[in-house]
């Protein structure tokens, strides 16, 4: 099954949680990709010893998984794109929306 997953929450343990979601996918061999758009884009600068959200990328992104993030999003909050954080656009979303059996949105 292919899952699409939306993250646009800022809050740690949402994001924590969202992301050790995807890597379970990953664990029941679904194909996984997340897209982070909105506040969602802050999930690196937001990671905490308690809600580590870059280590729980991180084993994703090993996994195999594809991170996706709105550029407007991240240029908006003066950020730049990086490898777990990088520049897409609303095309990419759709097409990830698209091609997902199913969508879940954080």
């Amino acid at each position: 099954m292919k899952i699409g997953i939306i993250i646009s929450s800022d809050d740690a343990e949402t994001c924590w949680n969202a992301l050790r979601y995807a890597n379970f996918t990953i664990g029941q061999k679904d194909e996984a990709k997340i897209f982070f758009m909105g506040k969602g884009v802050e999930y690196q600068n937001i990671s905490t010893e308690k809600f580590n959200t870059v280590e729980q990328a991180d084993k994703f992104l090993k996994a195999g998984g594809k991170i996706y993030a709105c550029g407007t999003c991240i240029k908006a909050r003066n950020q730049e794109g990086t490898e777990m954080c990088p520049i897409n656009t609303m095309k990419d979303m759709y097409d990830m929306v698209k091609e997902s059996d199913k969508v879940v949105t954080f």
